[in-house]
């Protein structure tokens, strides 16, 4: 006869939100198929048609596999571990910024391990998310003065390493993180009132000052003007309303886009997967799309709504914040409703870093909800 014990260690497992593990495989699927179709004719000499999409399978698989040890550890045990992590995690962006980090479309933002690039900054969000719900967790009321800034203080420092990559893009999505853990923590409005404005005073003072790469600011222009502007961000902005326009209601077909097939946008495996969408797919896929994600964040609002203690609470708030941010500004920026940032689309775009990290992400969100009755 099964002991109580063993049926109580099992129990977890019967609690798997089965929803937000669907609405995760959809999209990973929809990916590879983009993936591969917005590559199967790039001409990449020397490559196979498959080349990227295989690599893409790899990542997938890796990424399904850390979910899955991020869903086995009991979440409050990483609490405890939160210092370690943080101090890995700033180990990782110095080393990248020395000799042993590996430069790429002027960023010095990866590892090279043989054919494959490690990119600590995709991992670090994670690594935000548990250690601002870890600290913020430990306080019952509002968050005080004192409180915020030791919690900023602790996001400042990666915020910091990351922009000298340089990789705005990515202190964009750390924002939205801080943003989203401070809220459900108890922030009062004064201060959320107040960072905004210190948010938007630096923006204006970075603008002013020169900061930005030229190519930052050619991004900055074609959004503001892409008329006016004609540096190839202008350009990828117009062929990728063009691509998306040109789906119509049902699409192109699948692999019969032709802005997809003939390369025109630039970067549509990664960045602008979504043109493939849209494409192909049209307004019928795009929705179907937007759907499934819609159903990834109100499985991950449910189970923050659910969870057990605070620090639960908080991690489904920061995973919460990256996910939505980056979809919002992903797929804004291909209508042109946003900047370019060069922000993937989470389990969309091709990429190993940024895919293992949301699945590690969703994995701490199912591992929330395994664990709401113990």
């Amino acid at each position: 006869m099964e002991s109580r014990s063993s049926r109580d260690g099992a129990a977890p497992w019967r609690h798997i939100d089965l929803l937000l593990v669907a609405a995760t495989a959809g999209i990973l699927a929809i990916g590879l198929l983009m993936v591969y179709s917005s590559t199967r004719t790039k001409p990449v000499t020397g490559l196979e048609p498959s080349y990227f999409v295989r690599r893409q399978a790899i990542f997938v698989v890796a990424g399904l596999a850390a979910m899955v040890v991020a869903m086995t550890v009991d979440y409050r045990v990483l609490r405890d571990w939160a210092p370690v992590l943080y101090g890995g995690a700033i180990f990782t962006l110095l080393a990248v910024l020395s000799p042993f980090g590996t430069a790429r479309r002027g960023a010095q933002a990866w590892f090279q391990i043989g054919s494959f690039h490690i990119e600590p900054s995709e991992l670090s969000k994670i690594v935000l998310i548990l250690c601002l719900a870890s600290y913020c967790s430990a306080f019952r009321d509002e968050l005080d003065t004192r409180t915020l800034a030791m919690a900023l203080g602790l996001a400042a420092v990666p915020l910091v390493l990351i922009y000298l990559q340089p990789d705005v893009g990515t202190d964009m999505v750390f924002a939205a993180i801080i943003m989203a853990v401070l809220l459900v923590g108890g922030a009062r409005a004064r201060h959320i009132l107040i960072l905004t404005f210190i948010g938007l005073t630096a923006v204006v003072a970075i603008l002013q000052l020169g900061v930005l790469k030229q190519y930052q600011l050619d991004r900055l222009a074609a959004f503001l003007d892409p008329q006016g502007d004609t540096q190839r961000s202008a350009y990828n902005l117009r062929q990728s309303q063009i691509a998306i326009a040109a789906g119509g209601v049902s699409g192109k077909g699948l692999f019969r886009g032709t802005q997809t097939n003939l390369a025109f946008v630039p970067e549509q495996h990664t960045d602008f997967i979504f043109t493939a969408v849209g494409e192909e797919l049209g307004f019928v896929g795009a929705t179907t799309l937007l759907a499934l994600f819609a159903l990834v964040v109100w499985r991950t609002w449910r189970t923050a709504v659910l969870a057990k203690d605070r620090f639960g609470t908080l991690l489904c708030a920061g995973v919460l914040g990256m996910v939505v941010f980056q979809v919002f500004e992903n797929v804004g920026m291909t209508m042109g409703i946003t900047p370019i940032a060069g922000i993937p689309l989470p389990l969309m775009s091709y990429g190993g870093s940024a895919t293992v990290a949301t699945l590690v992400g969703i994995g701490l969100v199912l591992n929330v909800h395994m664990r709401r009755f113990s």
